[in-house]
């Protein structure tokens, strides 16, 4: 078998860093930013995969910023939906695998339970609502293609609210965070790995016509509250010896109504990741562990020690 060839898109975003790394044993990886190719521009884009001809296409490229996405939605659209339909085109014309990362925000959050992919889908905010359309969008290409809902994603390389604790903590004596909304933190690295997995093992070196298709969740084993989140990133970085003004005790949980957002967030973020974890073997550790492991990272930059 000829080396594979994999490209990645947002590769200097949390997820895209990670998965240039849990890629590289698998083949050539070709790593695709902003200043390689803008995805606003769908001639680019198709400039760009033709000249590749990747096996692969994991798309980590995405507009994120939830609450300006309400104030720019043509832009959010064409990022979470217009390029993503310009990938599943010429994933189809290449024969290659597309891999799509999505979001519990195509969610209302109003469930009691963990959502499972059969779920209705009723997205809250503009962001929401792109990443839904991104979804048809692959769907309606009808390709091979892995759609992986995740949430409350967490990098070392990259702006996240672990890092953002840790800043305020720094700066101020206490912080009020969110105390009635419930997910799983989520880290890019267990996401990436999760992915090389699939690939390598259902795709590359698998049966292609066997291949299992879809829509997964993926995420963290566990759930938690952002405020108890907070409470966990300040106590690990205290026992690391970080100098923090405010400490795991000095949190005070709000409800979300309490806090001034131009986006409504999902009170439930949960998801049930039984059918990836059956479907293709992955093991997802409890959240804590990828908090950790994060935090250990994080925290052997100088900015936190100075």
């Amino acid at each position: 078998m000829e080396i594979p060839t994999l490209l990645v898109t947002g590769s200097n975003g949390q997820i895209g860093f990670e998965l240039r790394r849990s890629l590289a044993p698998l083949g050539r990886v070709v790593a695709l930013d902003r200043s390689a190719c803008d995805l606003v521009d769908p001639d680019q884009v198709r400039r760009a995969l033709r000249a590749h001809r990747p096996d692969v296409i994991v798309n980590a490229a995405a507009y994120t910023a939830v609450d300006k996405a309400e104030a720019e939605p043509a832009l959010a659209f064409a990022i979470n939906a217009g390029t993503v339909e310009v990938l599943a085109e010429e994933a189809r014309a290449l024969g290659a695998l597309l891999v799509h990362y999505s979001t519990d925000y195509v969610f209302d959050g109003s469930k009691d339970s963990p959502y499972v992919e059969s779920d209705p889908v009723n997205p809250r905010s503009v962001y929401g609502k792109s990443k839904l359309a991104g979804e048809a969008a692959i769907a309606a290409a009808g390709i091979p293609a892995l759609i992986l809902r995740t949430s409350w994603v967490a990098g070392a390389h990259g702006g996240n609210f672990a890092k953002t604790m840790l800043r305020l903590a720094r700066e101020r004596d206490s912080l009020r965070v969110v105390a009635d909304q419930h997910g799983a933190p989520t880290s890019a690295a267990l996401i990436a790995d999760a992915t090389a997995q699939i690939v390598a093992r259902h795709w590359l070196y698998g049966n292609r016509a066997d291949f299992a298709a879809g829509i997964y969740h993926l995420a963290a084993a566990g759930e938690t509250t952002w405020y108890a989140y907070a409470k966990e990133v300040l106590r690990h970085a205290a026992a690391r010896g970080v100098a923090l003004k405010a400490g795991p005790d000095d949190l005070e949980g709000i409800a979300a109504a309490e806090y001034a957002a131009a986006a409504p967030r999902p009170a439930n973020s949960r998801l049930n990741t039984a059918k990836v974890r059956q479907t293709f073997g992955i093991h997802l550790p409890p959240w804590e562990e990828g908090v950790r492991h994060l935090l250990d990272q994080i925290l052997t930059e100088q900015e936190f020690h100075a």
